[in-house]
């Protein structure tokens, strides 16, 4: 309860405020509800915060973690929407019928046993190298497995969100064209997914979300995410940014190690691009839901430090920049122009 106090008090002169408004899902991206023995601390963080969803990923093959893992899943999702991402090791991806059959009977084995939880993510980013070896084919191998898994998870639950997920460094116009073809080549006629959860994430930390590029496709990019997603399946899902966010500079003593961001912000910087992304997410048509990664910084420099927290649980000024978007999302407050919902 030491750092829900601190962060409590972080946020003493804060009005309070509630969830973003309907068409945006608010959320953050937080491993430590599945690591962290007092989930509920966690949870009054999470009340404090005011957030529509938390994300939360799941190794398959699965290990002796998992019933721990999954009871603090389930504590939370009674009173938070848990979006649960089942992935697996780079090197072994589902590539033949049966392990796709096995993958996917796990998937629906923890919407059986975890009902309260309606969300579930695909592997994670599988058009990259990092996460999904080799890549020679692995777009007609993911639809094979997109498809998988939403016979076998909406048997369990028809109205389950399946969401598909991509990196935004790996060509993902090229991707989901791939994807569109081998869809298209297996005559299917029921749907692969419901949602498609692109990370976002931008070149480097400190570029302005609604940055542009050729090849990537970022926030800033949503309109060639929908052309290609137009042009390989004749429509457009939801698109939820299922990963986004700012790297800050950090210090001894919270932080240690060698930083690999090639740009990061102050701790201020940090908090304006967040309210930046979030509101160009808000203003985005077809975008309805923004997923900030993560809740907590890494204390290692080689991990990531665009949490809302410092790794000892104070609140950076993000975190206070979060609620404030919260409430301005659903207070109708944020301004959009023509953009605007």
């Amino acid at each position: 309860m030491r750092f829900v106090a601190a962060v409590l008090a972080a946020l003493a002169l804060v009005p309070c405020c509630a969830s973003a408004a309907p068409g945006l899902l608010l959320g953050v991206d937080d491993d430590s509800l599945k690591w962290y023995g007092h989930t509920g601390s966690l949870l009054s963080i999470y009340r404090t915060l005011n957030l529509g969803a938390v994300r939360v990923t799941l190794s398959y093959p699965p290990d002796r973690a998992e019933r721990t893992e999954l009871q603090r899943i389930a504590q939370a999702a009674r009173t938070t929407r848990v979006v649960v991402v089942v992935t697996g090791a780079s090197s072994a991806p589902p590539l033949d019928d049966p392990s796709r059959e096995a993958f996917c009977s796990y998937v629906a084995g923890v919407l059986r046993r975890v009902p309260s939880v309606h969300d579930v993510a695909i592997w994670t980013e599988p058009n990259s190298s990092t996460f999904w070896r080799p890549q020679k084919g692995a777009a007609a191998a993911y639809e094979a497995l997109l498809a998988t898994c939403w016979d076998a998870v909406h048997a369990v639950q028809p109205s389950a969100n399946l969401i598909a997920t991509s990196a935004p460094h790996a060509r993902p116009g090229d991707w989901y064209a791939a994807l569109g073809k081998a869809y298209r080549a297996s005559g299917r006629t029921q749907p692969i997914f419901d949602t498609v959860g692109h990370n976002a994430y931008p070149g480097s930390s400190a570029e302005s979300p609604s940055a542009h590029h050729r090849h990537s496709i970022d926030e800033g990019d949503l309109d060639r995410l929908v052309s290609a997603l137009k042009k390989a399946f004749g429509t457009v899902a939801p698109i939820w940014y299922l990963e986004d966010g700012f790297q800050t500079t950090g210090a001894a003593p919270l932080y240690s190690g060698v930083e690999t961001e090639k740009h990061p912000v102050s701790e201020q910087e940090q908090a304006a691009q967040l309210t930046a992304a979030v509101t160009l997410a808000y203003c985005q048509p077809g975008v309805t839901g923004f997923f900030n990664f993560e809740l907590r910084d890494d204390a290692s420099l080689d991990g990531w430090q665009s949490g809302l927290l410092r790794p000892d649980w104070s609140a950076k000024p993000a975190f206070v920049a979060y609620v404030q978007a919260l409430a301005a999302a659903k207070d109708g407050k944020i301004q959009c122009g023509e953009a605007r919902r």
